[in-house]
């Protein structure tokens, strides 16, 4: 039965337990975050991911892995297409990574054009909706909770249900990572470390995730599940060692060299690349970035271990993207942007309880009897 004293969650938020003065400190900290995400509106504007930047490289990255898939399914061998490709690109062949793993090329190749890719990617979404949905019907009391759940979901997943993005590797790592986390329980873990492993064959940086998954693991004492992690990893590890050799195979030292991952822009790209990636892109900029900061804040509320691993999961995205992107490498806040948005249906319960605790100034009295 759900607590009367909430408004959708089913139990107070983790904010309801706290002494006057760490909730106070939670307030401050909380209008910080917020004014932190304004930092967004500083960061110059990427480029679309269907459109090259003027005076950037003549194509676009998802050009780039469209002609890649259409080699491969003309039957070209992966890796010489895509060296080619990224020749006729202006793009840099090296180190390595410039390379994606070949595994989505060759199944998009493998499948007809037109609609059985985009009905495999409709099943990846329908599996992780479904998966979360068992979720939050948990953590959530009323139908106009889950309505409310439905629809951030629903506003999550704008980029993902886009049909002419369905080249890009993102689109598939990101639903598989929320898919796996919403999968995984006590106890149960196979099929999530199953899922996030084919997540990093498409795309490496849902290593990160596995990773932070198996540190959890290792923490709570469930040991079985950290190797199972571990396995997934050192897969992971065995498939990028084959694919380091094949790309050696296909390029040279007269190949351009990357300029590098340090784009160093700071938690604005990781505000303003959420925005682009979730129905926030129909807002303004300082009204999505504010629902940015608020989604975090209710990510943080839920007093539960699934959103523990959301908020390490989503701060250490941000730090890699912050750290590490680049501009025109906005789109990899894709990966963590499938169910972000549902983070704001815990905010009305936590800003709730975070003023309510803040304003509580009961006194604990001790008295003396003496006999």
């Amino acid at each position: 039965m759900a607590d009367r004293t909430t408004f959708w969650t089913a139990a107070p938020t983790r904010f309801a337990a706290l002494r006057s003065g760490r909730a106070r400190l939670g307030l401050v900290l909380l209008i910080a975050l917020l004014a932190a995400c304004m930092l967004a509106l500083f960061v110059p504007e990427p480029p679309a991911l269907g459109a090259a930047a003027e005076g950037a490289r003549p194509q676009t990255d998802l050009m780039l892995y469209e002609t890649i898939v259409a080699g491969v399914r003309g039957g070209g061998n992966y890796y010489q297409v895509a060296a080619d490709a990224l020749r006729a690109g202006g793009y840099p062949l090296r180190p390595f990574l410039t390379f994606r793993m070949p595994g989505l090329a060759v199944i998009l190749a493998a499948l007809p054009e037109g609609w059985p890719a985009k009905a495999l990617l409709a099943l990846v979404l329908l599996g992780m909706a479904w998966s979360w949905a068992k979720r939050l019907r948990e953590a959530l009391s009323g139908r106009i909770a889950l309505l409310a759940a439905a629809i951030l979901g629903a506003g999550s997943i704008l980029a993902f249900i886009q049909g002419d993005l369905i080249a890009f590797h993102e689109i598939w790592a990101g639903p598989l990572i929320a898919w796996s986390l919403a999968l995984r329980r006590p106890g149960r873990w196979v099929e999530a470390v199953a899922i996030a492993l084919a997540a990093m064959l498409i795309r490496e940086t849902a290593a990160l995730y596995v990773v932070l998954m198996a540190i959890f693991a290792w923490l709570e004492g469930e040991r079985k599940e950290a190797l199972g992690w571990g396995v997934a990893l050192a897969l992971f590890g065995a498939a990028l060692g084959v694919h380091a050799w094949a790309v050696a195979g296909v390029t040279g030292p007269l190949d351009p060299m990357s300029p590098g991952w340090a784009g160093l822009q700071g938690f604005g790209l990781f505000v303003k690349s959420m925005t682009l990636a979730t129905g926030l892109q129909l807002f303004p900029l300082a009204a999505g970035a504010l629902l940015v900061g608020l989604a975090l804040f209710g990510w943080a509320a839920w007093d539960d271990p699934l959103a523990l691993r959301m908020v390490t999961i989503l701060a250490a995205y941000a730090a890699a993207i912050g750290l590490f992107a680049r501009l025109d490498t906005f789109y990899w806040g894709l990966m963590a942007a499938p169910v972000f948005l549902v983070g704001l249906v815990f905010v009305p319960d936590a800003l709730r309880d975070l003023i309510r605790q803040s304003l509580d100034k009961r006194r604990i009295t001790v008295t003396r009897v003496a006999r």
